[in-house]
């Protein structure tokens, strides 16, 4: 069975930008400074309000694999590190390739996917016209999409919901977050032209994921066979 590994990082529109019935929509709640604040930084969390700038993708049994990611600045050439290619392109682009890639495996596996990544990607194509290639949600308790999100938690059983962040450091795995970025600086990132430190960053989740994914199915998912 082929399988990958996929990943996404989002920033938010500027709020000043949007439109003024957006701007009261989404303030409509929000009283006080800070909660206005808080509203301003969360568009990234939406496909409605933000946009991909980088999509990763990972075959975990053979390592190999790509960033598509956003460049705003002077068009670079395709390049390969350590496994992965990045190439780029605009939002239309990285979409177009994802769809393109995605379409020959057999399985997906995430982390936080079905909640986040995935109906992300399918809003932002549709905002492309981009028609999707592959079922990204099909049966939650299927084996087509492995949310690690999902299964870490056995399906939500678990009442605390933690991190990638928390499970690598549980387990002893290499975080992105120890190079010192989090998902909450790609939007500055992005505003600097720093590109490929996103794309990096991105590179980071998906092998970060890629062994968690191994620790789920060694010690974690239950087997019949002997």
């Amino acid at each position: 069975m082929s399988r990958v590994i996929f990943d996404i990082e989002t920033v938010g529109k500027d709020f000043d930008s949007l439109e003024q019935p957006v701007q009261d929509y989404l303030l409509r709640w929000a009283e006080s400074d800070e909660e206005k604040k808080e509203v301003e930084e969360s568009l990234s969390f939406y496909p409605l309000t933000g946009e991909i700038v980088a999509i990763g993708m990972l075959n975990p049994d053979t390592a190999k694999g790509a960033v598509y990611f956003q460049n705003r600045s002077d068009p670079l050439l395709p390049f390969e590190e350590d496994g992965i290619r990045y190439e780029s392109g605009t939002e239309e682009d990285i979409l177009v390739k994802f769809w393109d890639t995605v379409k020959s495996y057999d399985q997906f596996v995430t982390f936080n996917g079905r909640g986040f990544d995935c109906p992300f990607i399918m809003v932002r194509s549709a905002v492309h016209k981009i028609k999707p290639k592959r079922d990204l949600m099909p049966n939650r308790y299927g084996d087509a999409h492995i949310d690690l999100f999902d299964q870490l938690t056995f399906f939500g059983a678990s009442r605390r919901k933690f991190s990638l962040d928390m499970w690598c450091r549980t387990f002893g795995i290499k975080s992105p977050k120890e190079d010192g970025i989090t998902g909450y600086q790609v939007k500055e990132l992005f505003q600097s032209g720093k590109h490929i430190e996103i794309a990096r960053y991105c590179a980071g989740d998906l092998r970060a994921t890629k062994e968690l994914l191994a620790v789920w199915e060694n010690y974690l998912k239950f087997s019949n066979r002997r």
